[in-house]
């Protein structure tokens, strides 16, 4: 993400590893004509675990651990609206024991700067227990690819 200290700025393309699309609903729009905030917050968490089912490394019925988010925040800078279609960017920005900060980007299709981003953090916890978790090999492996 940006410094702390600077203003927030929209980050291109480049700054994120994969990215994923999102389709917009007509119940995304709020009375503004534009995507509600809420639904952002929606979008990095679709994004995120969307392609962790797809590399093998999140079974959200059957494995041992689960991601609870603990933080989540997010910078706008240009409106979406139905019916664009959505590009989420995914970085990961640390890795830790049990835990891990998700950067999200969210772009207008082809556009080169971020309309939105953010991030959110996630605390791998034990599925029963709900006590943290070191992060599984696998899981690690294809985070890793993220930063």
């Amino acid at each position: 993400m940006n410094n702390p200290t600077e203003k927030p700025r929209p980050l291109p393309r480049s700054a994120y590893r994969v990215f994923r699309p999102i389709t917009t609903r007509w119940m995304d729009n709020d009375v503004y004509g534009h995507v509600n905030n809420v639904v952002y917050y929606s979008w990095f968490d679709t994004a995120v675990n969307a392609w962790l089912i797809e590399q093998g490394v999140l079974d959200i019925h059957g494995g041992d651990t689960i991601g609870l988010v603990i933080e989540t925040q997010c910078n706008y800078f240009a409106s979406l609206a139905f019916p664009q279609t959505v590009e989420a960017g995914i970085r990961v920005a640390r890795l830790g024991h049990s835990s891990v900060r998700y950067e999200v980007g969210l772009y207008a299709q082809g556009e080169e700067f971020a309309a939105a981003q953010g991030h959110f953090v996630h605390v791998y916890v034990d599925r029963q227990s709900r006590r943290p978790a070191p992060l599984a090999a696998p899981l690690r492996a294809a985070l890793e690819t993220l930063t």
